[in-house]
């Protein structure tokens, strides 16, 4: 017979504790009362004991069948008694006794963490964005634009004839590079309430493009530039960019909106959002590929990029000299790649 232990037991019917005394003998647990207690013995298989796992601090308690547990009175006492009784522990409770294993443990969360930050919520969003109905995406883009008309935009002040004539020109060359599957769009000319807009172009759900005054104002005469910055928001409508940010950054309400079919309250909240947000790296360099093509459809180079993002440069650089910040809008240009980046992929594209 093994070694006895004396324990607390409690006998799942009262909350009023018994003395008693623990032995195992073969495969069996034998509860037995200590003096003073008038409870009958009992005799529980080990395969239906719940054991406790050791740790630094706290008590161990037992559960029985039943609803009944025993507990320790001294826990150092119970762990001997435990390792006298052959109890093997798991390597996850050996770990959890040893610093380098949290420290190990920990390091492991901040990776898986930071991987589903990476690649799973990405890759979670994609899936939610595809089960969203494209009138959801109307919707949400048109309460962007009135939210940005509010407090942003203004009227265009660019003359009627060349706001038809850039419109002219990018729907025909939408239709020329995807003669069979033309992607629903609207191209919308606005100028900025003040000077920290600047130029400007940003594709909302559901297909509205906005170009700013000053982008077309920027390289006058170049309407082959403002057509490859069209062709870039047009990737972002294509693949619903915007739309799929406003998923990651709201996962859990979104996929409930899918489940259920109601998405007011996200539509509501889609305006603040997206004014905070700007697009993945991914997402934009997604987006200068679709330019390239676009352009090429229509037999533009896309070196045209090279001398538009140089003027974006000079503008910014006139823009801190004056003090004015250049990021006023999450989907401005100032969340895109770095510059330098982007001019050698339009280089690199212009020869290839």
């Amino acid at each position: 017979m093994s070694s006895a232990l004396d324990a607390r037991f409690f006998d799942g019917r009262s909350s009023r504790p018994h003395a008693a005394r623990l032995h195992v003998q073969g495969d069996v647990l034998t509860i037995t009362p200590a003096p003073g207690e008038d409870f009958a013995p009992l005799r529980v298989p080990l395969a239906q004991v719940r054991w406790p796992e050791r740790t630094r601090h706290g008590g161990r308690i037992a559960q029985l069948p039943q609803g009944a547990s025993v507990q320790a009175l001294d826990v150092a006492a119970w762990d001997e008694w435990a390792a006298q009784q052959g109890r093997a522990e798991s390597w996850v409770v050996r770990a959890q006794q040893n610093w380098r294993g949290v420290a190990l443990a920990l390091v492991l969360l901040v990776a898986a963490t930071a991987a589903l930050y990476q690649w799973g919520l990405p890759w979670v969003a994609r899936g939610v964005t595809a089960a969203i109905p494209l009138r959801v995406d109307a919707m949400v883009g048109a309460e962007v634009l009135a939210s940005i008309d509010e407090s942003l935009l203004l009227p265009s002040a660019l003359p009627p004839a060349d706001q038809e004539r850039i419109r002219r020109a990018f729907a025909q060359m939408v239709q020329t590079a995807h003669p069979g599957d033309v992607p629903s769009w609207k191209l919308e000319f606005r100028r900025g309430r003040d000077k920290k807009l600047g130029p400007n172009a940003l594709a909302l759900p559901g297909g509205t493009i906005v170009l700013t005054d000053e982008l077309v104002l920027l390289m006058p005469g170049n309407d082959e530039a403002v057509l490859g910055v069209l062709g870039h928001e047009l990737g972002h409508v294509r693949l619903r960019h915007a739309m799929r940010q406003l998923v990651q950054v709201s996962a859990v309400g979104f996929a409930v909106s899918v489940a259920f079919g109601d998405y007011g309250t996200l539509i509501g909240s889609a305006p603040v959002l997206l004014a905070a947000l700007g697009y993945s790296r991914d997402a934009e360099r997604e987006a200068d590929a679709e330019s390239v093509r676009l352009m090429r459809a229509v037999g533009i180079s896309p070196r045209v990029m090279v001398a538009f993002f140089e003027a974006i440069e000079r503008w910014r650089s006139e823009q801190k000299r004056a003090g004015l910040d250049d990021d006023a809008i999450g989907l401005a240009f100032s969340s895109h790649p770095a510059t330098a980046e982007r001019i050698a992929f339009f280089k690199d594209a212009a020869v290839n």
